[in-house]
């Protein structure tokens, strides 16, 4: 079976985007300084795969530590629904919670131990 596109926003729906899917995914649940705060579970999607249709405009960037993962906000509700993460510079880490997906699609929810990012990244890119 193919990829079907979802749709996906922030809370306040300002921000929106589009995302082409297999029906079966797999997504990280990561326990790192920002993710554990805000509850992000991260699903990786190729650059080719995601669009963003309106609200680049109101998107806020925020980058710690080594500056590398672009952390991009909604300026009027906070949500962070993707951003561009260190791990994969060239595509998108979408937050799993922001998309509007068929119930049929089967997810496998792996644990990331973020925290000792630079010993565990190997690990995660393999299954990649």
């Amino acid at each position: 079976m193919g990829k079907r596109e979802y749709s996906g926003s922030c809370h306040c729906g300002q921000v929106k985007f589009k995302v082409r899917l297999p029906q079966y995914i797999s997504v990280q649940e990561c326990n790192c300084s920002i993710c554990g705060k805000t509850g992000f579970v991260h699903l990786i999607v190729r650059r080719e795969n995601f669009k963003l249709v309106q609200g680049g405009e109101e998107l806020t960037e925020y980058r710690f530590n080594t500056g590398t993962a672009r952390h991009l906000f909604c300026n009027k509700c906070g949500v962070k629904a993707f951003y561009i993460p260190r791990s994969h510079p060239q595509d998108y880490s979408v937050n799993l919670n922001c998309v509007q997906m068929d119930p049929d699609i089967r997810v496998s929810v792996e644990k990331f131990d973020g925290q000792n990012w630079a010993k565990n990244i190997s690990k995660l890119l393999d299954t990649d």
